[in-house]
């Protein structure tokens, strides 16, 4: 008796719901970087956290914008 194969189950993405993560991303990339300037400037701050606070805020703008190049070359590829 021969054995039936298993094929995996694709997974459809709609167009919308494309278009709906994009417009997230770039909301959460805009809302990083204005808090990441926000503490560098000294606009926003933590207590008792003020000394380290713009350093903070430094990360924040930092890696937000290696996390922008890192997606888009995922998205070349």
């Amino acid at each position: 008796m021969a054995k039936a194969s298993v094929k995996p189950i694709q997974k459809v993405v709609r167009p919308l719901t494309k278009l709906i993560k994009v417009i997230f991303w770039i909301v959460g990339v805009l809302v990083a970087l204005a808090v990441g300037f926000g503490m560098k400037e000294g606009i926003l701050t933590v207590p008792y956290l003020e000394p380290v606070v713009p350093w903070a805020g430094w990360i924040v703008i930092i890696l937000t914008i290696v996390g922008v190049i890192m997606e888009i070359i995922d998205a070349l590829r």
